[in-house]
């Protein structure tokens, strides 16, 4: 029906051609029988001709302004048809380049400015999501809006234009051309709506508001911003409804591609990296000239007996309570992984003494919950040789541990000389 040239793209150029060829033909062959009935059936004379001129003129002027008529409609139906493969090839490559994105945030915000650019006469924009855990909203990602000033709106979903002027369902895209009405009956207090009048240079005077649902759930709505009166039709919600959907889709596939992806690169009980994804980053680590590289092995001492004495679901509270510990001292620096069971490993940099130090600090605090936790460590310096300063870390780390079981080995057999007097 369509000729797609090599790009994957409608050629219109022919489809007008084609379609101007096809209009010529059926104004030329009703004429030429109107011209070949007169000229058999009527007597040649003065008005003869002028009838056939007046039938002819008349034809060919319905003809003309049907024509014009289809040509407007043709042209409007091209111009949605183009912005309807837009919008789709927007979210393919989005979601094709979802993996490029370091936080859905990221992503929401290349979504809505595509979404901008996709709908005539939008001009600013905003994301509004609904926290899973209060059900309140959000302002999350915007284009031409202040966000700073927006995110300091607090409000419920019961207050949105979206809920009133769809009864609660917020199940469909909702067109507000006169922002005046809309805030005049709005709950909420005149703090917020004053941010949100002034959250943009040009007065905002129609919205467009579509809600995203992902498996059923409200997720956020979209809303498309102009300073135009009667800026949106039901065109344009057409477009956007095709628009949210297919972004529906795409925030969905990019949700659960990091899901995989941190189901690939962490350990799911302590959200720490795995030993995989562990062992891939130390080939990223940049030494710094000023501050010397640490690996630092850690392993818990009393695991077996808080799994023996309390219960496994207690063993994994405190391995989490151990990797929160850790991810307080040094996850915004250095690199932490749960490298095996109840063994953690950390990469650092820093004075020795301050590391020595921190570590002590961390060894009286988890001793002092209920019940403590209490772990070995060894410490290597790293510059090179990673597997060489991994096993002077472990053989430190198993040292420290001999020394611990020392004592309790010598209090052992001195109860059992006691007992034998």
């Amino acid at each position: 029906m369509f000729e797609v040239n090599t790009r994957g793209q409608i050629n219109n150029k022919h489809i007008a051609y084609v379609d101007f060829t096809s209009h010529l033909l059926l104004l030329a062959v009703p004429l030429s029988l109107f011209i070949i009935v007169f000229t058999f059936a009527i007597p040649n004379n003065s008005f003869f001709y002028l009838s056939l001129f007046l039938v002819c003129a008349v034809y060919t002027l319905s003809y003309g302004i049907a024509y014009h008529i289809h040509k407007q409609n043709i042209l409007r139906l091209w111009q949605h048809l183009e912005q309807v493969i837009h919008i789709n090839d927007t979210t393919y490559e989005l979601v094709n380049l979802s993996s490029q994105y370091n936080s859905e945030n990221a992503f929401l915000d290349a979504l809505l400015q595509k979404a901008v650019i996709a709908i005539n006469d939008a001009e600013m924009g905003s994301m509004i999501l609904v926290d899973k855990n209060t059900s309140r909203l959000q302002f999350e990602s915007v284009v031409g809006l202040d966000l700073e000033a927006l995110r300091k709106i607090n409000f419920t979903l019961e207050e949105t234009f979206q809920f009133r002027s769809t009864n609660g369902r917020c199940d469909k895209a909702v067109v507000i051309n006169n922002m005046k009405n809309i805030n005049a009956k709005s709950t909420l207090t005149s703090d917020d709506q004053h941010a949100l009048l002034h959250a943009s240079t040009k007065p905002i005077c129609s919205t467009l508001s579509s809600p995203i649902r992902i498996d059923g759930k409200l997720y956020g709505m979209m809303n498309l911003d102009s300073s135009k009166m009667e800026a949106f039709g039901d065109y344009d919600i057409n477009l956007v409804n095709i628009l949210t959907s297919e972004a529906a889709n795409a925030i969905s596939l990019y949700q659960k591609s990091k899901k995989i992806e941190i189901m690939a690169d962490y350990d799911g009980l302590t959200e720490l990296y795995n030993r995989k994804k562990f062992d891939s980053a130390i080939l990223q680590w940049q030494h710094e000239p000023d501050l010397a590289s640490y690996i630092i092995i850690l392993d818990m001492d009393n695991l077996k007996p808080l799994n023996d004495q309390h219960g496994h679901q207690a063993g994994d509270n405190a391995l989490k309570a151990f990797a929160q510990s850790l991810k307080k001292l040094w996850h915004s620096e250095f690199l932490l992984a749960r490298y095996g069971g109840d063994e953690f490993v950390a990469l650092c940099r820093g004075p020795i003494e301050n590391i020595e130090k921190q570590i002590s600090q961390l060894q009286q605090d988890l001793a002092a919950l209920s019940p403590g936790i209490h772990f070995s460590f060894g410490i290597a310096h790293y510059v090179q040789d990673w597997a060489s300063a991994f096993k002077q870390a472990d053989n430190n780390m198993y040292i420290q541990k001999g020394l611990k079981k020392r004592p309790a080995a010598e209090d052992c057999a001195t109860n059992k000389i006691n007992h034998t007097h």
